[in-house]
């Protein structure tokens, strides 16, 4: 043994400390292990008891900060939960005054598996930050600032409190009540750092954006305009005044999706609570049953109430189960049955588009933790591109048409809703998507654009025929 060595151990052994320290340890390890099981148990459950105890006492913390699932009302409107934390319009100016956290992301959970989904027993939140920007940086963005104020002030005048301003005879238009001009612009308000109007508008949502309106509204417009208008300036804003109303609002549309299949009604009345299919038919639209994912399911990620995630989470699983043409989806589907209408039409236009750019957006919103809403995806744009795509003659354009009664008839008309489709294909590219999604993606928005070029106004038509091959008889 070299002479370090010898030292170091001499050092250890004439520690009185060591000795009595070791001698202590090992005593402990002896009784230990002449512990029965049973006793060991014992042992384990106190300790769990006693720090139990000391989480619960700590401060910050209270009874209102678990969520029991299980006792989650579906139809329950509970105003206990509706506790403004942040009403001070001055906390909101301040975050104008602020520039921090310029460019915050805001983490997404993991999504829960949908097998799962019966038994879960935690809470999914988001943290309340709130993101600032610097204001315009350059001329164009000036000029779409001013076009904005433009607007805004015309709505402002003469429609203000109302849905829809009338510009050419100066009146209003109310679909629901809600005020959606307003709540629909809260975001872009406070990204433009437009801080005055945003603290009016702001105000007007606090004070008279009420939703016991007895009134029937459309599920998937008000999730789309309202729900989603609110969140996402609670997210920017950090002001929780936006996320009480969210709740308020997703408490009152929960009872459409009391039905046999648990794929939701399209209309409710917000006052009574009762939901129904639209008067013009039994069907819901395929399109917006699985387009009110993204904001139920952040609903409950910032509120910590799972019930919202859960409703849509079943309807969303329940169309992956129904059988398709590779992908495709018919427009309508039932919501008694669960069925979809089988001869209505595929189209990726009016109720059906956002069905496939949903598939996409929940995958992603969601950790890419959730593999048939990637498959799904991928499946469907494969059957776009062998049953829909077909080009124009004599310029030989791409676009996507349609397929008539329940799939046998292709028809060369394009919606113009189906140019939001570039954009979806080109995101699914970036998080991974074949590279040939891309090339579908470049043609068919040349298409998009010369459906605008080609027209005097510059301005596309809402549906375009195309001219195609047809096969001599």
């Amino acid at each position: 043994m070299d002479a370090s060595k010898s030292h170091h151990v001499s050092i250890l052994l004439s520690s009185d400390g060591y000795s009595k320290e070791a001698k202590k340890t090992k005593s402990i390890w002896r009784w230990w292990n002449q512990l029965s099981r049973f006793q060991r148990s014992l042992v384990y459950m106190f300790s769990a008891a006693v720090l139990f105890t000391i989480v619960y006492f700590l401060p910050g913390y209270s009874e209102n900060s678990i969520v029991d699932v299980n006792k989650a009302e579906v139809n329950t409107i509970k105003k206990d939960v509706l506790v403004n934390i942040r009403n001070d319009p001055r906390d909101v100016e301040n975050d104008f005054n602020e520039i921090e956290n310029e460019n915050q992301v805001l983490e997404e959970p993991a999504d829960v598996p949908v097998e799962e989904i019966n038994n879960a027993k935690h809470v999914l939140a988001r943290p309340n930050i709130g993101v600032q920007f610097s204001g315009v940086l350059d001329d164009r963005q000036q000029a779409v600032v001013d076009a904005f104020k433009h607007a805004w002030k015309g709505y402002r005048q003469f429609a203000w409190g109302h849905d829809h301003l009338k510009p050419m005879s100066e009146g209003y238009h109310d679909w629901f009540g809600l005020g959606l001009t307003i709540v629909d612009s809260l975001d872009t308000l406070y990204i433009m750092g437009l801080k005055k109007e945003f603290l009016e508008a702001r105000e007007w949502v606090e004070k008279f954006l009420h939703f016991d309106k007895n009134r029937d509204v459309n599920l998937f417009e008000v999730t789309i305009r309202v729900l989603g208008g609110l969140l996402s300036t609670f997210h920017l804003s950090g002001d929780k005044m936006f996320l009480n109303k969210s709740i308020d609002l997703g408490d009152r549309l929960l009872p459409c999706f009391d039905t046999p299949s648990g794929v939701p009604f399209s209309d409710i009345n917000l006052f009574t609570t009762k939901a129904h299919a639209p008067k013009w038919s039994p069907d819901s639209s395929t399109s917006e049953v699985t387009t009110i994912q993204l904001e139920f399911k952040d609903l409950s990620r910032s509120s910590g109430i799972f019930k919202y995630e859960e409703a849509v989470a079943k309807v969303a699983y329940h169309v992956h189960t129904l059988e398709k043409r590779d992908g495709l989806v018919p427009i309508f589907i039932n919501a008694n049955s669960g069925q979809f209408r089988s001869h209505s039409t595929v189209t990726l236009g009016a109720r059906g588009d956002s069905y496939y750019e949903y598939l996409l957006k929940q995958w992603i919103q969601t950790g890419k933790t959730i593999d048939y809403l990637r498959d799904d995806y991928i499946e469907a744009i494969n059957g776009v591109q062998k049953h829909l795509v077909q080009r124009t003659v004599p310029n030989g354009y791409l676009f996507i048409g349609e397929l008539l009664v329940g799939g046998k008839d292709f028809k060369p008309k394009m919606d113009h809703l189906t140019c939001y489709l570039p954009g979806t294909l080109a995101l699914g590219v970036h998080h991974g998507m074949p590279q040939s999604h891309m090339k579908l993606a470049e043609e068919l928005m040349t298409t998009c654009y010369q459906t605008y070029v080609q027209q005097p106004t510059f301005l596309a038509p809402e549906i375009t025929y195309f001219n195609i091959h047809v096969p001599a008889c």
